[in-house]
């Protein structure tokens, strides 16, 4: 273990009080940056099983360390990005300086960064696609916005790198996201209330 292992989980422990920058134009309940990785790692290794020819241990790192910058840099939105400038390679140098994963998570980091790998593009489409996971959640609870934002998002569906992930972006916009509990086996379907 090196001296900095420990403070380096302590600073990714911070994640959690990182708010997306997002949060300006729709309010609360946006998640922050610790909620929308975990959600990135898992939309990465749906588009990987359909992809078939990715390395998913390599994706699941590569989406853990593909936003971790933001803990230094902060988040930047789409008006944001047009006047700030962040230094995300400083940053991760820095993050992980000294630690024991400095090596394997600065390449994945670089390799992310390029978009030359399909690991790589995997990661970036679930990184977009889970904005619009949180954009038709956000519909479904009743915040308005998210309709003058789906004529912009789709305009993303064209910069997906994987066919996988452009099915999933068009099936995110005709599934409710209230179906996973609905019609999951329930009190009402297979428990004490049912008929």
């Amino acid at each position: 273990m090196h001296n900095r292992d420990t403070e380096f989980l302590y600073e990714i422990g911070t994640l959690r009080f990182i708010q997306r920058t997002w949060k300006q134009f729709i309010g609360s309940n946006f998640a922050n940056l610790a909620e929308h990785t975990m959600r990135v790692v898992w939309t990465a290794l749906i588009i990987a099983r359909g992809e078939k020819k990715a390395d998913t241990a390599k994706i699941v790192k590569m989406a853990l360390v593909h936003d971790i910058t933001e803990s230094r840099t902060g988040d930047v939105h789409y008006i944001s990005r047009l006047y700030t400038k962040r230094n995300e390679d400083q940053a991760i140098k820095d993050i992980l300086v000294d630690t024991s994963i400095a090596d394997e998570f600065l390449a994945l980091y670089h390799e992310y960064e390029q978009r030359q790998t399909v690991e790589a593009k995997i990661v970036k489409d679930a990184d977009n696609i889970e904005v619009d996971l949180e954009l038709v959640e956000q519909k479904a609870r009743g915040n308005p916005l998210s309709d003058k934002w789906v004529p912009m998002r789709k305009k993303v569906r064209s910069t997906l790198f994987t066919e996988t992930a452009k099915k999933l972006f068009d099936e995110i916009y005709q599934t409710d996201p209230d179906a996973w509990h609905i019609n999951a086996p329930n009190r009402f379907s297979a428990g004490d209330w049912k008929s």
